[in-house]
């Protein structure tokens, strides 16, 4: 998804967790980051520690040992520089299409963050090269497949530190293709020579799945909204009553996204014409269907668990994951924390909520093209039925990528597979739960703009009734860019038209303007 970009202000890191905000600042936008001075202190003091360890006859993981089930072999002082770039050279096993830039860009900041917080025992030109890949638009290629989500991101980050070691593809700002060290020469960056424990501290982390839950959460923000928009435009045009998102009636079950949806669409439906025609006894009908009516309930659980997985993304980047990982104390300590199963298993949720959103949306949409049930618009809303199809096959498009959204919310967490010879014996799958959730977001977005279209051409055949202020703006939004009702046209096009506005947050900002009012 795309939103507009803001104002480039540099973002800080070393001196406070970085927001969901910088995150989407820096992936997105391109934002510069800082790196404070008492971080860099910071990771200078503890560089001092692994220094001492490294001279310790005595084996330290990650500092004097071999890793994953190598755990407990020791390496020779005078093969530790070949034993770091041996540890990034095979991890950079990604395979498959290249990730998206966004989605690098979010994985450099965050184990940036991580870097910058002192205690992973990294030096500070290590920090500073991170940083200055990022301000560079240096963008590593990190390919689809190839983590586990245990020891974290292992091949995607794996992939980012290969590039700081001058090795490997990257793209520059406008997407070239380059060599790793033909981009790091133009940028003036000297190439990293890595030294005890710097391996491992670039590659245990749960960056990747992090960084996509933190710009899935963005994106849905706007999706959400925009539904609640589609749903209004659906009651609105098929003669549906607002009288059931009632305020005293949503205090009935006190759900806080319930309330929000149902708030939003009294906003949007409030002041329309169309609703206001057929309220009163002459109106026979006891109810409409679910589609129409349990809008609020579902939207708001989708929004509800979206509060949950911000929760958890907001301890994430308050975290520092990294293994062996230095304590304030100054102690070298193995840990867990690099295991993605928090971050996994919330991916997995919002999966599961896209697809009743988009389910619910679907079902809202073929029942303004059935004449059973629209309450007097024509079939599939054609210009001269039988000769025209109307809007009957974006409804197909609909219903396909609905089948799709449900495949993918089937859980990628629970499906754990053993790897490193038994080591890593249980794994999150954070990785790939993020990546089902990113394109489910985007079929998420096409699902709403195929029933804001529908609803958009329902509005106008109501004519002379007139559309309310909010659904009124959006329609007159979509007519911008799509013409109004008459004889079949090319329609994939106006599709796609309409779901740019729905990515780009056009729709969401009209709806933003009229919610609760």
């Amino acid at each position: 998804m795309t939103d507009l970009p803001s104002v480039a202000i540099d973002v800080l890191v070393g001196d406070a967790p970085l927001s969901p905000a910088d995150v989407v600042a820096v992936a997105r936008h391109g934002a510069p980051v800082t790196i404070s001075s008492a971080a860099l202190e910071r990771v200078a003091e503890t560089r001092r520690v692994i220094d001492g360890l490294a001279a310790d006859p005595r084996p330290h993981y990650g500092v004097s040992t071999g890793f994953g089930a190598l755990a407990t072999t020791f390496i020779a002082p005078d093969r530790r520089l070949q034993l770091q770039a041996s540890l990034i050279r095979s991890h950079a096993a990604g395979t498959g299409a290249e990730v998206e830039r966004e989605v690098v860009r979010a994985l450099q900041l965050l184990r940036l963050q991580t870097l910058a917080s002192g205690r992973t025992g990294v030096r500070p030109v290590v920090v500073e090269t991170y940083a200055a890949l990022l301000n560079a638009g240096i963008t590593p290629v990190v390919r689809e497949y190839g983590s586990l989500g245990c020891s974290g991101d292992l091949a995607p980050l794996a992939h980012i530190a290969l590039a700081t070691m001058g090795e490997g593809d990257v793209r520059n700002e406008g997407g070239e293709l380059f060599s790793a060290s033909d981009a790091l020469a133009a940028a003036g960056i000297e190439p990293l020579t890595l030294v005890e424990k710097e391996g491992l501290a670039l590659i245990n982390g749960t960056d990747g799945m992090l960084g996509m839950l933190v710009l899935a959460l963005h994106d849905l923000e706007t999706l959400l909204l925009s539904a609640d928009m589609a749903a209004a435009m659906s009651v609105e045009s098929q003669l549906g009553t607002d009288a059931v998102f009632a305020a005293d009636l949503m205090a009935l079950r006190p759900q806080a996204g319930q309330a929000l949806s149902a708030a939003n669409l009294r906003s949007f439906l409030g002041d329309s014409p169309i609703v206001h025609s057929h309220k009163g006894p002459e109106d026979g009908r006891v109810q409409d269907a679910y589609s129409l009516r349990c809008s609020p309930q579902v939207h708001g659980a989708a929004r509800d668990t979206m509060g949950y997985a911000a929760s958890i993304a907001e301890r994430e980047l308050a975290s520092v994951i990294d293994n062996p990982v230095i304590t304030v104390d100054g102690r070298i300590e193995s840990n867990g924390n690099f295991h993605g199963a928090p971050v996994a298993a919330v991916l997995d949720f919002l999966a599961i909520s896209v697809a009743d959103v988009a389910s619910v949306s679907e079902r809202r949409t073929d029942r303004a093209l059935d004449p059973a049930r629209s309450h007097g618009l024509p079939p599939f809303l054609a210009d001269e039925v039988g000769v025209d199809s109307g809007l009957m096959i974006a409804q197909y498009a609909a219903a396909g990528i609905v089948s799709e959204l449900k495949r993918l919310a089937v859980p990628a967490s629970v499906d754990s597979i053993p790897s490193s010879a038994m080591q890593e014996d249980h794994v999150s799958m954070g990785w790939a739960a993020a990546r089902k959730l990113r394109r489910a977001i985007d079929g998420l977005g096409r699902v709403i703009a195929i029933e804001i279209l529908t609803g958009a051409r329902a509005l106008d055949l109501r004519a002379p009734l007139q559309a309310g202020p909010a659904t009124g703006a959006v329609r007159d939004l979509v007519r911008t860019v799509v013409e109004g009702p008459g004889p079949d046209r090319f329609l994939s096009p106006d599709m796609e038209a309409v779901t740019a506005l729905v990515q780009s947050g056009a729709i969401a900002r009209i709806a933003k303007e009229h919610a609760n009012d």
